[in-house]
């Protein structure tokens, strides 16, 4: 099993800048994929960065150049770097991993984006 926690969310103006962190604890090993969704009150969940087991990254239409995703394995952590940020971005944020044994979630955290 494969613990999940965010954290780094906020209340930023439109222009600003966040770094999302997930912490990974528990059998991390044999991971296939990992990355970030985020969902608004209203809208369907969306994938917004994912990396690939062979370190391919993907980003949603409406964040690239703006995201940007990384991990760091020995720490076991996965980061994401969130820079111009619109109102639109306002969303929770949620981690995930994909292993043999399943998908796990971290417990979301909130970013907000004024305008």
């Amino acid at each position: 099993q494969v613990q999940l926690v965010e954290s780094g969310g906020g209340l930023v103006q439109a222009g600003g800048s966040l770094r999302l962190h997930c912490a990974a604890s528990g059998n991390t090993f044999g991971v296939t994929s990992m990355g970030w969704y985020r969902q608004a009150p209203g809208k369907q969940r969306e994938l917004v960065a994912t990396f690939t087991d062979g370190d391919t990254i993907n980003y949603a239409d409406s964040v690239k150049g703006r995201f940007t995703i990384s991990r760091n394995n020995v720490k076991n952590a996965m980061y994401l770097q969130m820079n111009s940020l619109k109102p639109e971005d306002t969303a929770v944020y949620y981690c995930y991993t994909n292993t043999p044994w399943g998908r796990y979630w971290g417990q979301g955290t909130q970013v907000t984006v004024s305008s």
